[in-house]
């Protein structure tokens, strides 16, 4: 069955395709992004602040990274906002995407129920996933849910499979095959597992029973990168946007989103950890150089 998500992404872009034929997206910035910034409703406040700075009309479409790359290899969106480092710089290195800019950071969560089943409160990711496949194969009320979207975060879950050398299968591991909130959703229905991004988990646990278990580790980095789309008619207005979210006040808008509601940001600013988030010196916020003024 098509996912309500998936429609309005096709929909969004047939409405995209008609407005290019149409001659009506001269003035208009069309940015992919992956789930957690559009759900979290920080793209929201960035885009607000962006448009009342430079005049300049933003239009949004929200999937998983992997749907977001697809948009920019097809030349339907200017701008990515990401979060698959390998990913990226294959984008980058197919020359489909100018560079690279790290704007934001947090951590992937794994979350389950209070009662813990599988038992991997205080261990590492890797152990984690070895526990609760373990646990899985010999208890019916351990489950885990995969996005399985080829969302980043589907893309991370993956590697620690592998990192845990763990082909998961069985009636123990489901996929949602839908965004990172309707996964919690379904996760928090079943009493099961799942890997989350931190600020997902955050606007959604007020109405979940799940708890973040393992967290904030080395393996749970989740670094949120801009990438320009090289055949972009717009990639001035593109790299205008990028700018802003490197610029102080974009670093600013991120390091205090969620404080007032949550008691916490749902996000890092990205300027002063680029050593440890893995982000090299050209693609820091503190090494941009304003184009604009």
């Amino acid at each position: 069955m098509i996912s309500i998500r998936c429609c309005a992404q096709l929909l969004f872009v047939a409405l995209l395709l008609c407005m290019v034929s149409a001659g009506e997206t001269d003035e208009r910035l069309r940015i992919a992004t992956t789930t957690s910034l559009y759900d979290t409703k920080l793209l929201d406040t960035l885009e607000s602040r962006f448009e009342e700075k430079y005049g300049i009309e933003v239009d949004v479409i929200s999937g998983g990274t992997g749907f977001a790359l697809e948009q920019g290899r097809r030349g339907d969106v200017d701008l990515l906002l990401v979060h698959d480092k390998a990913r990226e710089y294959e984008f980058i290195a197919e020359g489909y995407g100018t560079e690279r800019r790290c704007f934001a950071y947090n951590y992937f969560y794994i979350v389950g129920p209070a009662d813990d089943p599988a038992g991997i409160k205080g261990t590492n990711a890797s152990e984690a996933f070895r526990m609760i496949a373990d646990a899985g194969e010999k208890n019916s009320n351990v489950r885990f849910v995969s996005r399985g979207d080829n969302s980043g975060t589907h893309a991370r879950e993956k590697l620690l499979w592998k990192s845990a050398g763990i082909e998961p299968s069985g009636s123990w591991y489901l996929e949602s095959g839908q965004g990172m909130g309707a996964t919690l959703i379904m996760v928090d229905e079943k009493r099961a597992y799942t890997l989350t991004d931190m600020s997902t988990y955050m606007a959604f646990a007020g109405n979940l029973s799940l708890v973040p278990l393992v967290t904030e580790s080395e393996e749970l980095l989740n670094v949120y990168a801009a990438i320009p789309v090289s055949a972009s008619e717009h990639l001035d207005d593109a790299e205008r946007f990028v700018e802003f979210l490197l610029s102080q006040e974009g670093q600013e808008i991120i390091a205090g989103y969620g404080k007032d509601i949550y008691g916490r940001a749902l996000f890092y600013p990205a300027a002063g950890h680029c050593t440890e988030i893995g982000c090299n010196a050209t693609e820091c916020p503190g090494e941009m150089v304003s184009a604009f003024g």
